[in-house]
């Protein structure tokens, strides 16, 4: 394993198809490079022909998102049901941060982009451990029930563009999640099961830092290509994402995360 480069780790991430040997390989590999990092050693980034698609498990059935099956989510199978969402979410971004690793190897970045990514991957491999140790506590696990793949559908739409990657998945993807989970968190509070609270505070406060890292390499890329980044943002969204951003926002974690008001606002008309 030490001799192999940043990109060949993140391929082989995209090439499990296991979960199991996806999460063992993500832990491991983000593991060792900052190790490595933090003692001065360097392991090459190199550059890999990188998949379409990530591979997959055999379970959970995907299906279109509006054949999805409609929960209500303050029943205990609504909360399962919930809790299998964002561990889909989760692992669909384990795929989706090794991919940045791998697929743009071709753009010059200073080795802190790196770190930034895999820093990302090694926290959603840590969240998804969180909820499949929730679902199997209440006898179920990730693939027992559907999910849908609009995700990696959005994403797939940048597989040539880098500053659109960057825009929408950490951007306008992850950013929804800083919407959306508070709310989630009052639900799981009002059911009192406190782990689950305990859990889903740890997944929002570092889902910060993953919007974070997209804000600041998008601003990067715009200041180096002599871009604005507010219109770029715009235009951007308005071509790979096939949706208005509907509101309500979170308006505070969006600005620690570097996504003023008018970044996002535009794009609900």
């Amino acid at each position: 394993m030490n001799n192999l480069t940043l990109t060949e780790m993140a391929k082989r991430v995209l090439s499990a198809s296991e979960v199991a040997d996806k999460i063992k390989l993500s832990e491991e590999y983000s593991k060792t490079w900052l190790k490595n990092r933090k003692i001065g050693n360097s392991i090459c980034i190199g550059k890999v022909k990188c998949p379409n698609f990530p591979s997959r498990p055999r379970k959970p059935n995907l299906l279109p998102p509006r054949q999805m099956p409609k929960r209500k989510y303050g029943t205990e199978i609504g909360r399962v049901a919930l809790l299998h969402s964002v561990a889909h979410i989760e692992l669909n971004a384990i795929d989706l941060h090794w991919d940045m690793i791998a697929r743009f190897s071709d753009i010059k970045f200073p080795l802190s982009f790196y770190d930034d990514w895999v820093n990302a991957a090694k926290d959603e491999t840590k969240h998804f451990q969180l909820l499949s140790e929730l679902l199997n506590d209440r006898n179920s696990f990730y693939g027992a029930l559907p999910a849908h793949d609009s995700m990696w559908d959005s994403a797939t739409l940048t597989n040539d563009d880098i500053l659109g990657r960057l825009a929408i998945v950490p951007m306008v993807l992850e950013a929804r999640g800083l919407d959306v989970t508070p709310n989630m968190i009052k639900l799981f509070e009002k059911a009192g099961e406190q782990r689950s609270v305990e859990y889903l505070k740890i997944i929002y406060s570092e889902e910060v830092n993953h919007v974070s890292y997209g804000s600041k390499w998008f601003n990067f890329l715009c200041g180096r290509d002599g871009l604005d980044p507010t219109p770029t943002f715009h235009s951007l969204v308005r071509k790979y994402f096939h949706s208005k951003l509907k509101p309500p926002f979170n308006e505070e974690k969006r600005a620690a995360s570097g996504l003023p008001p008018d970044f996002y606002w535009p794009l609900t008309e």
